[in-house]
């Protein structure tokens, strides 16, 4: 079982039963070091396992900087993620995103679904059952 790192601005890696299932809380307003700090924690499981789960859990999110939203290295590991990435859990997510979430899934290789706070051991649930 993997350990909770000691948080990284915003962003913290969660506990999580498997090393392919990598997990994330969203603590606060994410900035360009939260997300470059989270992107490269992404690319390093593409670098190990062929297929990796994620689990993001938007505990308090308050927004995101600019910077944070195009970052070079986060925009990457994104875009590697349809060959890398099998199932994305998002909790707590705000309406703009669980639409946009919920738009792109069906033309996605990724198995994408969002979940309110309240339902996050069944998004667990969920993203274990791949």
């Amino acid at each position: 079982m993997a350990t909770t790192s000691a948080p990284h601005g915003s962003i913290v890696s969660a506990p999580s039963a498997r090393a392919d299932l990598l997990s994330y809380e969203v603590l606060s307003k994410i900035e360009k070091e939260d997300i470059e700090w989270m992107a490269s924690g992404v690319e390093a499981a593409f670098d190990r396992f062929d297929v990796v789960d994620i689990l993001l859990v938007m505990r308090n999110y308050d927004g995101a900087e600019l910077g944070a939203i195009f970052d070079a290295k986060a925009l990457k590991a994104q875009a590697e993620s349809a060959r890398h990435v099998r199932r994305y859990a998002v909790v707590g997510a705000p309406l703009w995103a669980r639409a946009m979430i919920n738009l792109f899934s069906p033309v996605s290789p990724v198995e994408a679904k969002t979940f309110d706070l309240e339902e996050e051991s069944e998004a667990r649930a969920w993203v274990n059952a791949s």
